[in-house]
C-alpha cells in the first residue's frame, strides 16, 4: 500500500475521531486492507507520524528544487522562501495539526515526534550554510559555526508555535513574523554584530 495513501487516511481518521485508531489492526479494518500493508510501510503509528511530519518538509522541498528562479537565491532568500512554502504546506493540514500540537509544541515534551522533520532539516540548513560560507553571506566561526544549525531549528520550531496560534487574515501575522526572524538571525551570523557581541561578552566576563 502506498505510504500516502496511510498517511491521508492516518489523517482523515484524526480529523474525524480527534484520536488515533485503537490499533493497527482496526485501522487496516476500516481500510479494508490487510495488516500486513500498514507494517510493510510503517512499524507503528508513532513511526507514521513521524513520516507525516517529514512529508509536509519534503513536500516543500520538492517543490522549490523544481523551482529555477529558487536555485539562484543567497541563502537568506532560499529560507525564507523555504518558510513561506512550507506554512502553505501546513495550512493544507492546519485542523490535523491542531489536534495534534499537544503533542509537538509542549516545551521539552514529544518532540520526538518532530524527529525525521528535524533530521532532514538539519541537512538543508548545513547546506544553506555552506553556500553562505561560499558567498561570504555568511561568516564562518570557529567553535560558534557548528552551533548555526540548532539556532535554525529552534527558528523553525518557533515559526510552527507562532502559525499554530496566529488567528490573523490569511496569516499576515506569520508572515511578517518569519520576515524578521530570518532576517535578524542572517544579521548576526553574517556582519560584525555577533562578533560584537562576543566581544562584549569576553570583555564582561573578563571584568569578573
Amino acid at each position: 500500500m502506498d505510504k500516502k495513501l496511510i498517511r491521508d487516511a492516518y489523517k482523515t481518521y484524526w480529523l474525524e475521531n480527534g484520536k488515533r485508531p485503537v490499533s493497527v489492526y482496526t485501522f487496516c479494518q476500516q481500510l479494508e486492507v490487510a495488516e500486513r500493508s500498514f507494517y510493510d510501510s510503517y512499524s507503528s503509528f508513532d513511526a507514521l507520524e513521524k513520516d507525516i511530519w517529514l512529508s509536509f518538509f519534503q513536500d516543500t522541498i520538492d517543490q522549490l528544487k523544481e523551482d529555477e528562479i529558487y536555485r539562484n537565491y543567497s541563502s537568506r532568500e532560499k529560507l525564507l522562501t523555504f518558510y513561506f512554502l512550507w506554512v502553505q504546506q501546513l495550512r493544507e493540514n492546519r485542523s490535523y495539526i491542531l489536534q495534534q500540537k499537544d503533542k509537538y509544541l509542549v516545551p521539552g515534551l514529544h518532540l520526538d515526534r518532530l524527529e525525521s522533520f528535524r533530521i532532514a532539516f538539519y541537512d538543508y540548513i548545513r547546506d544553506l550554510i555552506k553556500e553562505g560560507y561560499q558567498t561570504g553571506e555568511i561568516k564562518e566561526r570557529k567553535y560558534i559555526s557548528d552551533q548555526y544549525v540548532h539556532g535554525f531549528w529552534l527558528q523553525a520550531l518557533f515559526v510552527l508555535r507562532y502559525w499554530t496560534n496566529d488567528d490573523s487574515e490569511r496569516f499576515e501575522m506569520t508572515d511578517a513574523a518569519i520576515e524578521k526572524a530570518v532576517n535578524l538571525s542572517f544579521q548576526l551570523i553574517s556582519s560584525n554584530t555577533l562578533d560584537s557581541l562576543l566581544d562584549f561578552g569576553k570583555f564582561m566576563f573578563a571584568r569578573k
